[in-house]
């Protein structure tokens, strides 16, 4: 069995290296793509091409991406890099790398959070779907920061809902292109999937209710560090929300960020990352908040954009 996937290369990609376009528009590792194309499974503009080629805009990247066993199987993995943040009888905190998926999915082959807990020997809920069982929220892969995963039957219950009725404080940090116009300000915009990429979101009429509150912490000659509160949780809510602002994360080839600015800061993901979150705790019943400090990748870009004043 296979996925074949047929997409074209947009404008903010045009340029960048074939495994490196193909791991982040199909949510695959480098590894895996540098895989596939060495396998055969990759062509642009139907022909064949070697993992250091340079995609164009509007070029047809046609990949095949073959089914390794079953897709949702969870794989006890320990993943370095995962960092245990919070642990007790019912949940646990973790500090998520970027390059790691919640749980799996057909098409990513990379580690997972639940993987690793596995293989670190945590027992977790068994409610949810076998694949992202004890899972109340998710971090995309090219997202790092704090999440919760819950390991009673009871903590899933009561997160689940607390996350649903909207009382959970999710905080994010956003380094985004230029500066947004209020400095502060709430986008209500819905999101739906993109009607011609299936791999990416857009504000859409039809979408789902979405709402994102940001205020600007920092301002800069080429960026603005912001700081994000989401409202709703949709897949990549706050990349969609400020692409549709013309203020793409730093970094961010798929929403339209700028490729030259993002190799000036030394970024090969978006610049987001999940710093704070607030909750009441399960058992106790007590407010909690977790936090988790930059990465040394977007902590560099940062200083970058800094020094660039």
């Amino acid at each position: 069995m296979s996925d074949q996937r047929v997409v074209f290369v947009p404008e903010g990609m045009a340029g960048e290296r074939v495994d490196t376009a193909i791991a982040r528009m199909f949510g695959v590792s480098r590894t895996r793509a540098a895989d596939l194309i060495a396998e055969g499974h990759v062509q642009v503009d139907g022909d064949g091409v070697g993992k250091s080629d340079r995609v164009h805009a509007g070029a047809m990247l046609d990949v095949t991406i073959p089914v390794l066993g079953d897709p949702l199987a969870v794989v006890p993995e320990v993943v370095e890099g995962i960092k245990i943040i919070h642990d007790d009888d019912s949940i646990v905190v973790i500090d998520k790398p970027v390059g790691v998926a919640v749980h799996p999915s057909p098409g990513w082959s990379g580690p997972t959070v639940v993987g690793h807990l596995a293989g670190a020997g945590f027992r977790i809920a068994t409610s949810g779907a076998s694949e992202r069982q004890g899972i109340v929220q998710r971090l995309d892969v090219g997202t790092s920061g704090v999440m919760v995963i819950c390991k009673s039957e009871h903590a899933y219950s009561r997160l689940k809902n607390a996350f649903r009725h909207r009382t959970v404080d999710k905080t994010y940090h956003a380094l985004v292109q230029g500066h947004p116009d209020p400095l502060e300000g709430t986008i209500d915009a819905p999101i739906g999937r993109h009607p011609k990429a299936d791999y990416k979101f857009a504000v859409m009429a039809d979408g789902k209710h979405s709402i994102t509150h940001y205020s600007t912490l920092e301002a800069h000659r080429f960026a603005s560090l912001l700081e994000v509160h989401l409202e709703t949780g949709r897949t990549h809510q706050i990349r969609v929300h400020m692409a549709a602002l013309k203020h793409p994360c730093l970094g961010d080839l798929t929403y339209g960020a700028d490729p030259t600015l993002a190799r000036r800061a030394g970024l090969e993901r978006q610049w987001l990352h999940a710093v704070r979150l607030g909750f009441e705790h399960p058992d106790s019943g007590d407010q909690v908040t977790y936090s988790s400090e930059y990465p040394a990748d977007l902590a560099a870009a940062l200083e970058t954009i800094r020094h660039a004043d």
